[in-house]
Parts: structure tokens; C-alpha cells; sequence
């Protein structure tokens, strides 16, 4: 049986959210696709050092419109330093992107105080809490032969102390048979409605929803829209694209899923951006964002997606097209500031899975 808000429960969910906010939700205007442009890049070195910590593996992105600084989520598994997360500043402007600096570090810390053990959390997105200042910062688990750990969103002070940990989907759970598959589960997440609800994503399709994408099939995640404080509302799927080349000289090694969310609206939480990332081995990364429409979508929540209205999505920008010379492995994704053109900075950062073939990257780009 379904919970939360069932047929039609989407425009509920807006007009709650609006009435909560003293908004009324205005009736969507057709636009034209949004024009995307580079703005600029910056490199970070590799294996760069700061504050005894190597930076690198930077899986998420948010901007904290308090400070001024970018907060970004390393997803070091304590097996170089502690798990932890980076603040950092990144100019961005009409006239390109200066250089990225990093202006502190603070470990992740357990409830009981402690910094995470080797392999014992695997972090991947990270977002501020429009409300508190709280760090939201999600977890994948873990799924072995003899470990099944639950992925997680855990709350944390920006001083890096544990405040709290939000309930996840029963479909999401670890399970022999059914859940994330290892290392796919809560890539992305952002707030939304105003920072009243919290959204998550996995990477790939569970188990229980079939495949994973190939270069002749797409797959389907699944998107969760709960309560700041925990309860979760909904479940919506989202459909990927097929794997955009295949690998060589051995077929069959390449992927596509979900990077990470973001809210296209401050209010209106039926529009997210998603960043499909793609990887081939011996081709490359291709990176894609999407906006996705959750309006008409099946509510799946706790049910299996059968014959389910999955989101729309229309393409917002191929990275590809924006003139960078090179590509990687981009997983996190943020809101800058606004440009005084009006057009709005969306940041971009990737992982470079602490190896030297591979690069650390700052992108902005301005979005109309």
C-alpha cells in the first residue's frame, strides 16, 4: 500500500508546501530550454595537502549563502584521513572563475563523538540546511558477501558534530535480495520547498527494479521526497539514459546513474535538476544535467514501479557542448551566486578517486 500522498499527490504536496511558505504556486509559464555557458574552470593539484589532510574524492558541493563559502564532502572512506568535509572559496564572476581556496576542514564525527573507521562510512553528497546551518550529508553503506550496511542522511554541525539521522525508504535498506546495489545508493540529495522537505536519490536502480543501464537500454533510480525532520512522503521514478558508448577493447564495462540532485525552484518541489554521470572504459565520462519533472509521476513509494508513470526530464546541458577540454568523473553539483546579467552560477565539482590520471574540477557555468 502506498503512504503519503497518493494520485494527484504532487499538486498536493506544492500547495501544501506554498500555503506552509504564505505563497501561492503560480501556474507554470512555457519557456524556452535555458541557455547554459561556461563561465570558467580551476584545476586543484593532485594529492594537494591542507591542513593534514589529502584533498581529494570530493563527491559534493553546497554553497552556504552565510558565509560565502562552498562546503564540499570528501568520499575518503577513512582510509587516508578521516572522513571529513572542506570548506572552501571559488570566485566566479562575469570575467571567468579564480582560483580555488580551501578555508577549513573538520572530520565527520559519530554520535558518540568519534571520527568514522577505515570502510566504516562511505560519504558521497553533502547540502546546508537553509534553515539551521546544519550539514545534511548522505552515506552509501555497504553490500558484501558478509556486510549489509544500510546506506544513511546523517545531520552534522558545521564543527562537524553528529546531531541526528533521518529515516530512509524500507526499499532502501540493505537486504540479500533487494535494495542498492553496492556502491549506487544515496549519490544525490537537496533541500526543496524552501528547505521544508529533503530529497534523495540512488544512483542506480535497486535490486528489486531491474538493470542497470547499457548502451541499448536505459534504467530506472528512484527519487525520495521526505520531511526535513524525517517522515518520508514519497517515491518517484526517475529514468535514465542508455550508456552513451561502449567500452573497449572489453564491451560491457561501462555505466550511467544518478551523480547528484539539486532543486531548480526554491519553492516548487516538483522541479530538480539531475547530473547523469557516465563512465566507459577506454572512452570517457560523459556529463549530463537534466531537469526533471515530478509532477505527473507515480507516487512508488514502498511498491514496485510495474506500470508507474516515471518522471519527465528535459536536457538542460551536456557538458560536452560548453567548450571544456577535458571531462571527468563530475559528482557534485550546486546553486552559485546570482551573475548581475540575472543568469544564475551553477557549480560543478569532481572526484578524482585520489588517482593521478585523473583530476580534481572546478566548473562554473551560467545558467538563463
Amino acid at each position: 500500500m502506498r503512504r503519503g500522498y497518493p494520485r494527484g499527490g504532487q499538486a498536493l504536496l506544492v500547495a501544501t508546501i506554498a500555503v506552509a511558505l504564505g505563497v501561492a504556486p503560480a501556474a507554470a509559464a512555457p519557456e524556452p530550454g535555458p541557455a547554459v555557458r561556461l563561465l570558467g574552470e580551476q584545476i586543484v593539484p593532485h594529492a594537494q595537502e591542507f591542513q593534514g589532510t589529502m584533498v581529494g574524492g570530493l563527491s559534493g558541493i553546497d554553497f552556504d549563502s552565510r558565509t560565502g563559502d562552498y562546503v564540499l564532502i570528501s568520499d575518503d572512506r577513512s582510509e587516508r584521513n578521516p572522513a571529513r568535509f572542506y570548506t572552501a572559496r571559488f570566485p566566479v564572476g562575469e570575467s571567468g572563475a579564480g582560483p580555488v581556496t580551501f578555508t577549513g576542514t573538520r572530520p565527520l564525527l559519530t554520535a558518540a563523538g568519534a571520527a568514522y573507521g577505515p570502510k566504516s562510512v562511505d560519504p558521497e553528497e553533502i547540502r546546508v540546511d537553509p534553515w539551521s546551518g546544519n550539514y545534511f550529508w548522505t552515506q552509501e553503506g555497504e553490500r558484501t558477501e558478509t556486510v549489509l550496511a544500510d546506506p544513511s542522511v546523517r545531520v552534522t554541525r558545521p564543527d562537524g558534530t553528529f546531531v541526528s539521522e533521518l529515516p530512509i525508504p524500507n526499499n532502501e535498506r540493505m537486504r540479500p535480495d533487494s535494495g542498492p546495489r553496492q556502491n549506487a545508493a544515496l549519490e544525490g540529495a537537496t533541500f526543496a520547498a524552501g528547505g521544508s522537505l529533503f530529497m534523495t536519490s540512488v544512483e542506480d536502480p535497486l535490486l528489486q527494479d531491474g538493470p542497470v543501464a547499457t548502451t541499448t537500454a536505459g534504467a530506472t533510480a528512484r527519487i525520495t521526497v521526505q520531511a526535513r525532520f524525517g517522515p518520508v512522503f514519497a517515491q518517484y521514478a526517475y529514468p535514465l539514459e542508455p550508456v552513451f558508448a561502449e567500452s573497449r577493447p572489453q564491451p560491457g564495462l561501462g555505466g550511467n546513474g544518478i551523480a547528484s540532485i539539486l532543486a531548480a525552484d526554491p519553492v516548487d518541489p516538483t522541479k530538480v535538476l539531475v547530473l547523469e554521470r557516465s563512465f566507459v572504459f577506454g572512452v570517457g565520462n560523459k556529463i549530463r544535467i537534466y531537469q526533471a519533472d515530478l509532477s505527473g509521476a507515480t507516487n512508488v513509494l514502498d511498491a514496485p514501479l510495474g506500470n508507474a508513470r516515471p518522471a519527465t526530464k528535459r536536457l538542460l546541458v551536456d557538458l560536452d557542448d560548453v567548450g571544456l577540454a577535458k571531462i571527468d568523473n563530475v559528482e557534485g553539483m550546486t546553486w552559485g551566486p546570482r551573475l548581475p546579467s540575472g543568469e544564475r552560477t551553477l557549480i560543478l565539482v569532481s572526484d578524482n578517486n585520489f588517482v593521478a590520471n585523473q583530476i580534481t574540477q572546478f566548473i562554473a557555468l551560467a545558467v538563463r
